[in-house]
């Protein structure tokens, strides 16, 4: 089998996989905190720790799997994701949940890395930016679907049921990657020492055009896992939604990225990245500014919080996979190296705006919308300085 044979469908479900367990926790937090005996900050940081280890972990696997090849790297990233879900369902405490969630965060951003680097290994420098496109729709899907479900099955099995729930789903990929993926990485390089790989990434961070995408990609595409930390609190505590309600108005807000998507794959032809890319986060501030407002003319709804948010989400949709794009492009050789250093920017932007957003009580909509506001700035500076 050649890399062009190698399954996009499989691909994308590979990358849809890497943050499936931090969305499909999100509506349990509250659950779970009752039964660990724990507060609102205490499980919020489980929501931390799997993006610092998405972070961290993601600048291992891209180095790893341009000298050892994409396949058994990411079977064994799998294999790590399954024991940290396999850890947590038992759980006694606090701590031990953190460590499974640590451990979930390190296997599961193997297919993160992996698998935006083998779409890229099995696409053309022309056809990237649509396959990416496609990808990052699909990829929408899960923060959009992930929520709803582990609302449901959280309200009716108890929040560990999440984690075994998900648990089945990766025993399943894994086997789907063992049986049918091939490896599409040909052009293996031989695996550098540590300052070589810092070198590395030095060497495309001090490019303008990569450094103004990655920062750019790095604030659209993580910024609204801030109001996702902090959605269970405030629309329970301050608007009275159910724990299930949450699980749907979290997908109602995500779905936007999946609009957003959708239109960025069917300009992608028509519109240069940068251009998209700058129209996406153009939309993303205004619809922050919007919240804002709202919530300091004490307008604070169901309705007028989902609204601005979805907005926002619909500019991310737009934004990022021209982002992804752009950055893939400079230097397509060094796609695996690329695609780490990306997430590594993603997920350490994301824990940087979770914080920030949680580190006031969830009594208002104004931290979020700030910390959203902040996010849209920085990426238009980046955008207009690279």
């Amino acid at each position: 089998m050649t890399p062009r044979q190698a399954p996009l469908a499989l691909l994308v479900a590979v990358t849809m996989t890497g943050t499936v367990a931090l969305h499909i926790f999100v509506p349990a937090l509250a659950a779970a905190a009752l039964d660990l005996h724990t507060d609102a900050a205490g499980i919020q940081s489980t929501i931390t720790v799997y993006l610092i280890g998405l972070a961290g972990g993601q600048l291992l696997y891209g180095p790893l799997s341009d000298r050892y090849g994409r396949r058994p790297v990411l079977i064994g990233g799998l294999a790590l994701y399954l024991a940290g879900l396999l850890l947590a369902i038992p759980a006694p405490n606090l701590g031990v949940l953190l460590l499974a969630r640590a451990m979930q965060s390190l296997g599961a951003c193997s297919c993160l890395v992996i698998g935006r680097a083998m779409v890229r290994d099995v696409s053309t420098r022309e056809d990237a930016a649509r396959k990416l496109a496609i990808l990052v729709t699909a990829m929408t899907l899960t923060p959009a679907l992930a929520p709803a479900i582990g609302g449901v099955v959280s309200h009716a099995f108890g929040w560990r049921a999440v984690f075994i729930l998900l648990a089945l789903v990766v025993a399943i990929l894994g086997t789907l990657v063992i049986v049918i993926l091939p490896e599409t990485n040909r052009q293996k390089v031989a695996l550098p020492g540590a300052v070589a790989v810092l070198a590395a990434y030095l060497r495309l961070v001090r490019l303008p055009a990569f450094r103004a995408y990655l920062i750019a990609g790095g604030c659209g595409g993580t910024s609204l896992y801030a109001f996702l930390a902090v959605a269970p609190f405030l629309l329970v505590n301050r608007l009275g939604r159910s724990p299930q309600e949450v699980g749907f108005d979290c997908l109602l807000v995500v779905f936007g990225m999946v609009a957003g998507a959708v239109l960025a794959s069917r300009i992608a032809s028509r519109v240069s990245i940068l251009r998209a890319a700058r129209s996406g986060n153009i939309v993303c501030i205004a619809s922050a500014l919007a919240l804002l407002a709202i919530d300091r003319a004490g307008l604070l709804q169901v309705e007028t919080l989902i609204l601005p948010l979805f907005l926002y989400a619909v500019g991310v949709g737009i934004l990022s996979p021209n982002a992804v794009a752009g950055l893939m492009n400079v230097d397509p050789h060094a796609a695996g190296s690329a695609s780490s250093l990306y997430g590594f920017t993603q997920m350490s932007f994301g824990a940087l705006f979770t914080a920030a957003a949680t580190a006031w009580p969830a009594t208002s909509a104004a931290p979020v919308a700030l910390t959203l506001l902040a996010a849209g700035l920085i990426a238009a500076l980046s955008l207009r300085r690279g």
